[in-house]
């Protein structure tokens, strides 16, 4: 699925198992715990990742049309600084190399080291977990055809484990254990409550990496041809294992039982098959895990190495090795992953990050907006098709999910806010820089 086709480009298959392996990781198997906190119904919950899933979608068309008619590597980067201003592009590129790609990064490694530690207590997590993080990074340093390996490996792993997972659920569970999906009479009312909007951020964070193949566009064969069915195909793809594993998770374990707990997957396992066997599976999650951890850190490089072709301050990340790759920016993105390892808690990263990036997004989803009106003759290789609705969707559904978390956490967002000031204040620094160069 996954391969290079030579040692300066990939394939079309290689963006699309990016964008799963960026997609698949800590939200899918941690969020159903908290989301069932405040929400109890089957169907609710379900629809959850189904809107997840449309609302990604949206986001992917609307990429699809910006990557086609601006091609460039950098994502939201490239974006949002062609469209709006230098600055806030380079805010925008910030917050993917921070929170956007290293915190999840650490997420990932942290669930992972977790399902480890919940097999074999005897093993430290944060150790564990920030030894994948050097491992993998090492890895992507080397070469594409290397990382692409590595990558094909690890990714086709993880399908073929969530397919089995879910199948298995199906088959072994009786019929009572399908009653949680069926529907209740508080459905309505739970679907309009705070609640589901603010659930939504957990779906929207489990989503994110639907626009893994923008940030390395230009090692695609045909970029502008691509892009728009690699978005699509990753993002359809990805929805569909999200609700079908979600759908798993409740057949196999009782609600109490995985209400307010981080390891739903290995509380499932454990359900179905028990305990000798759900330590096998445990692993077996925590492996899957990897895939997420190797993915980013694929990708999110090339953010800071396009930063670096256009600020002489940052130069140094747009260095290559002898085989073409990012090689110093990879390395300082996984030490920022290693930082967020060591300084910060599962549940904090995982809602900073969340608000953050679907902030970046919207104003990315918006751009498109605008670059319609202000440029109406730019070639567009791609169109949205049924615009203005996908971008409207998208915008819509986003700005309702931002209000609630930002009114349920409003400290945390408004990190995320200094977040985007510090990039801003950053870019003016490197500006200078430039100016006196």
């Amino acid at each position: 699925m996954l391969r290079a086709v030579n040692n300066r480009f990939f394939s079309a298959r290689t963006a699309t198992a990016v964008i799963v392996a960026n997609m698949i990781g800590t939200g899918v198997f941690t969020s159903l715990g908290f989301q069932l906190n405040d929400l109890s119904s089957g169907p609710v919950l379900l629809s959850l990742w189904l809107i997840g899933g449309l609302v990604a979608l949206c986001g992917a068309l609307c990429y699809a049309e910006l990557g086609a008619a601006l091609p460039r590597s950098g994502g939201e980067y490239h974006f949002v600084g062609r469209i709006f201003h230098p600055s806030l592009g380079f805010a925008s590129g910030w917050i993917s190399a921070t929170v956007g790609f290293a915190a999840p990064t650490a997420l990932a490694a942290v669930t992972c080291a977790s399902y480890v530690h919940a097999v074999h207590a005897g093993v430290a997590q944060r150790p564990l977990a920030i030894g994948i993080i050097v491992a993998l990074t090492l890895v992507h340093a080397t070469s594409r055809r290397q990382s692409g390996a590595v990558q094909t490996l690890l990714t086709l792993i993880k399908l073929g484990v969530i397919l089995a997972f879910c199948i298995a659920a199906a088959v072994r569970v009786d019929s009572t254990a399908w009653a949680p999906l069926a529907p209740g009479a508080f459905d309505p009312r739970q679907m309009s409550s705070g609640a589901f909007a603010v659930a939504l951020i957990y779906v929207s964070y489990a989503y994110s990496g639907w626009n893994a193949a923008t940030y390395v566009f230009a090692e695609l064969e045909k970029p502008q041809k691509q892009l728009p069915a690699v978005l699509i195909a990753g993002t359809c793809i990805v929805t569909l294992l999200y609700v079908g594993l979600n759908a798993a998770f409740l057949i196999s374990a009782p609600t109490d039982a995985l209400r307010g707990q981080l390891e739903v997957g290995y509380i499932a396992a454990q359900s179905i098959f028990g305990d000798r066997t759900a330590d096998a599976i445990g692993l077996t999650l925590a492996a899957l895990l990897t895939s997420t951890v190797s993915a980013m850190l694929l990708a999110a490089p090339r953010v800071l190495q396009v930063i670096g072709q256009d600020y002489a301050v940052f130069a140094r990340l747009a260095r290559e090795n002898s085989h073409g790759v990012p090689a110093t920016a990879i390395y300082v993105q996984g030490a920022t992953a290693v930082i967020f390892v060591v300084s910060g808690s599962f549940e904090t990263i995982l809602l900073f990050s969340g608000f953050v990036l679907a902030l970046n997004t919207l104003v990315t989803v918006l751009g498109l907006i605008i670059l319609r009106v202000l440029e109406p003759g730019l070639a567009r290789p791609f169109r949205v098709p049924l615009y203005p609705l996908p971008p409207l969707v998208f915008l819509a559904l986003t700005c309702w999910t931002l209000v609630f978390v930002f009114l349920d956490n409003p400290i945390r967002s408004a990190l995320g806010l200094a977040l985007v000031a510090m990039g801003c204040m950053v870019w003016s620094v490197a500006q200078r820089f430039e100016e006196k160069s």
